[in-house]
């Protein structure tokens, strides 16, 4: 099976895989060679897919699949797989290092300490900060990522909130020590709040003006799903206002991030490293051979988005 990949995807498994073309900036075409694109970040719809017109596979290199048009894909008979459950401890742990940097104000620390502005008052309240434990956090979204940063967060002493579609069973709440609130309710109840949802039509700018203004003054919002469900110019004024504070992994239009918040004190910034660990990646990659492996050998897809 002949496969187009935008490069090398990290650890041994890539080595597996025997027919492989790189390309270089936009997807090339028509190509009536390729059967299978291995894929991360690319925007697959109707016209796209017409350069391809033998694509037996779209493998995409990531759990998230929100740039596949995948009723396209449906409607030209062409599966769609994506890499999840590998990523969701790394995704989880970034997310408790994005509360506790925010909280604590460590990145303002750091440049704090570079810039030669330590001095010798060490009862100072420059750099004061806000307690992790005992605080309240808020998960939006409790599926694989949401329920791996809520084991994480209870060794931290957290209390634990979440909100999703359904509620758990109280077996599994007492489990995970988590108590449901409507959306709304946890917004204004948290002090931290994370979002765990994929980006759909229903999740996009789920958390608009209205919403952001539920959050307590003080509180910090924690993004690592995706920029696009927060209204992202609504955050830019509630963090300029300096009413709350922000640990922020993904944006709305990546890797393009608003100047007003690189100029913001009371953000953390960082570029979509969710799964960026050598291990996750590495996972990443064997999820995504075994996905082509599969199709190259007319054998059930491991991992299907389409057909699910």
């Amino acid at each position: 099976m002949k496969i187009l990949a935008p490069r090398r995807f990290p650890g041994p498994a890539w080595d597996e895989l025997a027919d492989v073309e790189y390309y270089e900036g936009p997807l090339p075409g028509p190509r009536p060679d390729i059967e299978a694109l291995a894929v991360v970040g690319e925007t697959i719809d109707a016209p796209m897919l017409e350069r391809f017109p033998n694509l037996r596979l779209v493998a995409n290199y990531g759990a998230g699949y929100d740039g596949i048009d995948v009723v396209a894909c449906a409607a030209a008979g062409v599966p769609v797989t994506n890499t999840p459950g590998v990523l969701d401890a790394a995704t989880a742990d970034l997310t408790l290092a994005l509360i506790l940097a925010t909280r604590r104000r460590v990145v303002e620390s750091d440049s704090f300490v570079r810039a030669g502005r330590w001095g010798t008052d060490w009862a100072s309240t420059t750099l004061l900060a806000q307690d992790a434990s005992g605080a309240t956090l808020g998960i939006v979204g409790l599926g694989h990522i949401g329920t791996a940063v809520a084991r994480r967060a209870r060794g931290f002493d957290l209390r634990l909130l979440y909100t999703q579609r359904e509620h758990l069973a109280e077996t599994e709440e007492r489990k995970l020590g988590v108590e449901f609130r409507a959306l709304d309710d946890l917004l204004r109840e948290a002090d931290i709040v994370t979002l765990h949802v994929p980006l759909k039509a229903d999740t996009e700018g789920l958390l608009d003006r209205r919403r952001l203004a539920l959050l307590r003054d003080g509180s910090c919002l924690v993004n690592t799903a995706r920029g696009a469900i927060v209204d992202e110019d609504a955050l830019v004024e509630e963090l300029a206002s300096g009413r709350i504070r922000a640990g922020l992994d993904v944006f709305a239009h990546e890797p393009d991030v608003p100047q007003q918040l690189l100029e913001l004190p009371n953000v953390v910034l960082t570029p979509h490293l969710g799964s960026a660990t050598w291990e996750t990646r590495e996972a990443m990659t064997r999820v995504l051979v075994d996905n082509l492996k599969a199709a190259a050998a007319g054998k059930e897809l491991p991992n299907p988005v389409y057909p699910s």
